[in-house]
């Protein structure tokens, strides 16, 4: 249960149980997604329907599964006004998913790698029929023309993620900007001079200006961590646009498989870590 006396504590348990909740309607969609794609494979194979017919079935799938990415997003930019310190540091994440975060989630160029990573393992498996010069249908197949758009929408993000990172470097360096180191010698200054009132209640004599302080910072937090998860969802957008149904089809099951198996095996390390340190035997896990 929250602590009503600690909102930040409410933030972080609603937004958690939020998380838990999208996690489940993506591996619905996971498995909706596999299920079509195999029926994609069988289809063709059999050439029981044509491409329109195929697509007809793709698309509102592929539109359902990029609105539940969408609806992820407008939830993150809400609570991220309420405590967008809590949002940086995600309770409800693994400590092996918080090692690869990037402002709060995870780095848009990776779409790009996860893209060619998928791309290139399907073309491995099928490699005897593209030789062959048979359609695969999926990330193998594609062509000159997108292969070129994917390289430079990733020059263009790869742009904005560099601007975004230049901008929280110089956000994180205002915790030693002038005021701030200021106001920390006073109220060091005032705990020397009142060693019975202790840190809380010399600290309460300057609230407004610690409060004014840290929601400086906050508020620079907030607008760099928006344009992040714009620019993550734009890119994810971008690149479901510039494939076939079927390609983002496939796209969208690598996203989600990579997703949930990290969030799993993160949730698993931490489980072990935490049995091991609670009972106090054996060596640290590696």
């Amino acid at each position: 249960m929250p602590n009503d006396d600690d909102p930040d504590a409410a933030v972080r348990e609603s937004f958690h149980k939020f998380f838990e909740s999208w996690l489940v309607e993506q591996n619905q969609h996971l498995q909706e997604l596999t299920s079509v794609s195999k029926q994609y494979e069988n289809d063709v194979g059999s050439s029981t329907t044509n491409g329109e017919e195929q697509a007809q079935v793709l698309h509102p799938l592929v539109e359902r599964v990029v609105q539940h990415y969408e609806h992820y997003y407008r939830a993150k930019s809400r609570w991220v006004k309420l405590d967008v310190l809590a949002m940086l540091s995600p309770t409800w994440r693994s400590s092996l998913e918080d090692a690869f975060l990037w402002i709060g989630g995870w780095r848009p160029s990776m779409s790009f790698h996860l893209l060619y990573s998928k791309s290139g393992l399907q073309l491995e498996a099928k490699l005897h029929d593209v030789i062959r010069g048979l359609t695969t249908g999926d990330l193998a197949d594609l062509s000159p023309t997108q292969l070129t758009r994917v390289d430079e929408l990733h020059r263009v993000t790869l742009r904005e993620e560099k601007e975004l990172t230049e901008k929280m470097a110089k956000a994180q360096e205002t915790v030693v900007d002038t005021p701030t180191v200021e106001l920390s010698h006073v109220i060091t200054a005032l705990m020397s001079q009142n060693p019975t009132q202790g840190e809380g209640n010399v600290s309460g004599i300057m609230e407004n200006e610690v409060q004014s302080t840290i929601e400086s910072k906050e508020e620079k937090l907030e607008e760099i961590f928006h344009k992040a998860d714009d620019l993550r969802l734009r890119t994810l957008k971008a690149i479901v646009d510039i494939l076939s149904p079927i390609q983002a089809v496939h796209f969208l099951i690598a996203a989600a498989e990579l997703h949930l198996r990290l969030h799993d095996w993160g949730k698993m390390r931490d489980a072990r870590r935490y049995q091991h340190h609670g009972t106090g035997t054996g060596t640290d896990p590696q």
